[in-house]
């Protein structure tokens, strides 16, 4: 059994996707190289199935048509083999000596007498144009190099939360937890990185800086014109993870509960700035709407974030209200990190 799957989803990514894939291959046969083709109209397909050729086990190239980004991470726990499971965007690359350093380490925990259900190492905003590399670390808030549970996690800062770009899971837990992301839609990855910490009872931080998550390709999700426009999908996985929160029925760790309850609050703050920098009628009703949504699911953490976190300063009434709530904007810019 390899010890590691990688899955790049790769929609057109001809122009750069190469430097994802030759990233990993330092890792040699205990890494496994899933390739999702998610339908691409480039020549996507075939610089897959080229590395496939050439890397024969340890290289897989799947093609299929197109369903999203949360589609091709889908298919990528589905097909995986490893005992680790990471996702890696066709646009980012890992550090090849951290990466070496992470899976020699992941070795020595699986030959351990525990379990380990996350690893978690840090991540670079590697972004267009800017000298300084803002690096996400999570050493204020957890011990590092030990296993440790929930028990033993400190405080997160507003703005320091978990995402795809940080973490490795077990694969059978994400086989097992039942987490399906949903297909043609953005901003999945905050799914991804919520659904399943339930069932995460071992975590394992590393202090290394191993993946670069670049910001500034033309047309990049994460690029705050193009958010504004996308804010219904945003609202989309908004709702979702209000709906899958409510149904915890809170038999969750207490601090675990309180990180994610943190994290849909950071989410709530960002939907409902997006919607106040548009301004419009209609965008100002559809925040109202996703409150509304929160309190009918959910009154318990309504109540809690609509009056004892941001969201207290993000419904704020009148012009003068939007303006102070735009202030937040910089918490979210630290969480998303816009280009």
């Amino acid at each position: 059994m390899k010890l590691l799957s990688v899955a790049i989803p790769s929609y057109n990514s001809q122009d750069y996707m190469r430097k994802a894939i030759e990233c990993l291959l330092v890792g040699g046969e205990e890494v496994e190289i899933l390739i999702i083709n998610d339908g691409s109209k480039d020549d996507t397909g075939k610089i897959a199935d080229e590395y496939e050729a050439k890397y024969p086990g340890m290289v897989r190239a799947i093609h299929q048509e197109n369903k999203g980004h949360g589609g091709a991470v889908n298919t990528g726990i589905e097909n995986a083999t490893g005992m680790y499971f990471k996702v890696l965007d066709s646009d980012d690359w890992l550090k090849e000596d951290t990466f070496k350093e992470v899976l020699s380490r992941l070795k020595d925990i699986v030959g351990g007498d525990r379990v380990l259900d996350l690893m978690i190492c840090n991540f670079v905003y590697e972004k267009e144009g800017k000298e300084h590399k803002k690096v996400m670390t999570y050493k204020s808030a957890l011990p590092i190099d030990e296993m440790f549970t929930w028990n033993d996690v400190k405080h997160f800062k507003k703005g320091q939360y978990l995402l795809m770009h940080s973490v490795i899971y077990r694969t059978k837990l994400l086989k097992e937890c039942g987490m399906v992301l949903p297909e043609h839609t953005f901003y999945v990855d905050n799914i991804f990185v919520f659904e399943p910490l339930p069932f995460v009872k071992t975590m394992y931080y590393m202090n290394v800086n191993l993946y670069r998550y670049y910001i500034g390709r033309e047309g990049q999700s994460v690029n705050e014109d193009i958010m504004i426009k996308r804010i219904d999908q945003q609202i989309k996985v908004n709702k979702i993870m209000i709906d899958y929160m409510a149904g915890t029925k809170r038999a969750l760790h207490p601090k675990l509960e309180r990180y994610m309850l943190n994290y849909l609050d950071i989410m709530m703050t960002i939907s409902s700035i997006f919607l106040i920098k548009d301004g419009s009628p209609e965008a100002l009703g559809k925040k109202k709407e996703l409150w509304e949504y929160l309190k009918e699911h959910d009154s318990r953490d309504y109540f809690r974030l609509r009056f004892g976190m941001l969201g207290n300063a993000t419904n704020i009434p009148g012009k003068g209200g939007r303006k102070i709530s735009v202030l937040e904007y910089k918490i979210a810019q630290r969480f998303v990190g816009f280009n």
